[in-house]
């Protein structure tokens, strides 16, 4: 049985996706910041979830979600929500259902319930642990699914999906800017192409200038274990105030957007790396 969950998680790993929230980088950010902020319980826990090939090392497979789309198909609602196209706000009960209507399929339901799948950790049997090892994985991932803008962004334009544009000369949609184009730019002009660069930047601000507001992002009111609503709230007011702003079709986006845009980014995937891990050192404390 370990050596099929093994099997499994390696070959999805390695089958190419149609769409990448945040981008392969993007989430190897946000669990490369998470990781290193594990409690010595927690780090324990999700080792014991992870494959052989995989110790020590969840950001490796924190783009695993994408990949499995075509095994699990259904899996494929729950990376984003849709707001209603005249609102810059978010409410669970009107927006996180699936086309069809079904309540709580949306990326902050998924992150609800995979974090109530992993609070069974302790009193799960091998085999159910195999469970809690997709689990870890789609939480994993959803919690950056949460904070990149778009994937709370607007019904019609399914988060700038449909919306094309030219980011520099490369003709794209404006989703696909923010999930990689952002940060890909990024990483090219500043760190080398190098991610653990960019990585170690992100650090340094998280233990410097954000030092201050760290306490007020892992906290969860009223003793939530993970508060998705509220990251969802957030990444729809950043869409609607910088993803989505001054933006039409056909638009070429070039450096006034990036360096205006970088900012955001930035803070976003911080808070994704931060919160995952608060709510990971949650679920196995």
């Amino acid at each position: 049985m370990k050596q099929m969950r093994a099997l499994l998680l390696v070959l999805v790993f390695f089958f190419p996706a149609a769409c990448h929230g945040w981008g392969v980088d993007g989430h190897y950010i946000v669990c490369q910041i998470a990781q290193e902020k594990l409690s010595e319980t927690t780090a324990v826990a999700v080792n014991d979830l992870l494959p052989d090939y995989a110790k020590n090392n969840l950001s490796s497979l924190c783009s695993w979600a994408d990949h499995v789309k075509f095994i699990f198909p259904w899996s494929s609602e729950l990376h984003y929500v849709n707001v209603p196209d005249d609102s810059c706000t978010y409410n669970y009960s009107r927006d996180c259902k699936d086309e069809s209507g079904v309540q709580g399929r949306c990326v902050s339901g998924a992150i609800f319930n995979y974090t109530s799948q992993l609070l069974t950790y302790r009193n799960s049997s091998f085999d159910i642990k195999y469970n809690l090892t997709q689990a870890l994985l789609f939480l994993s991932h959803f919690v950056g699914d949460v904070h990149q803008p778009l994937h709370v962004g607007h019904t019609t334009d399914k988060g700038g999906n449909t919306i094309d544009v030219h980011w520099y000369t490369k003709k794209t949609v404006l989703h696909h800017v923010w999930d990689g184009g952002i940060i890909e730019t990024v990483e090219e002009d500043f760190y080398d192409s190098n991610v653990d660069d960019y990585t170690d930047a992100l650090n340094k601000n998280i233990t410097g200038e954000w030092s201050d507001q760290i306490s007020k992002w892992q906290s969860c009111s009223g003793n939530q274990i993970t508060c998705p609503d509220i990251y969802a709230s957030e990444s729809i007011s950043a869409a609607c105030d910088w993803a989505y702003k001054n933006v039409t079709e056909g638009s070429v986006l070039e450096d006034e957007y990036f360096y205006s845009r970088l900012p955001i980014v930035d803070l976003r995937l911080a808070q994704a790396g931060v919160r995952l891990a608060a709510t990971l050192n949650r679920i196995f404390s």
